[in-house]
């Protein structure tokens, strides 16, 4: 796994959530304020992508109303092959 950090503006927050869930690569999300407290931290696996994200998004967005900065920290596999979402062609399509 690796990680990276993003210091993002609060108005930012969500934004920048949203695209690191579409990704597809992240595995976890946490989310810290500028004295690295943490806010919350969200475990993100494909199977769950898509039900969590609404409830994800509103506690994100909530927090972003709160505090002024915060700081993104990533945790991605290591190879993107092993999170690339495929799209699956019925065999009646391959003619």
């Amino acid at each position: 796994m690796k990680t990276e950090e993003f210091k993002v503006k609060g108005k930012e927050l969500l934004k920048k959530i949203e695209e690191l869930i579409h990704e597809g690569n992240v595995r976890r999300i946490i989310i810290k304020d500028a004295d690295d407290k943490t806010f919350i931290e969200i475990p993100l696996t494909i199977g769950v992508i898509g039900v969590i994200a609404a409830p994800i998004a509103a506690a994100v967005g909530a927090l972003a109303g709160l505090v002024a900065s915060f700081k993104i920290e990533v945790i991605r596999t290591e190879d993107d092959k092993d999170a690339e979402f495929e799209e699956i062609i019925e065999e009646d399509e391959v003619q």
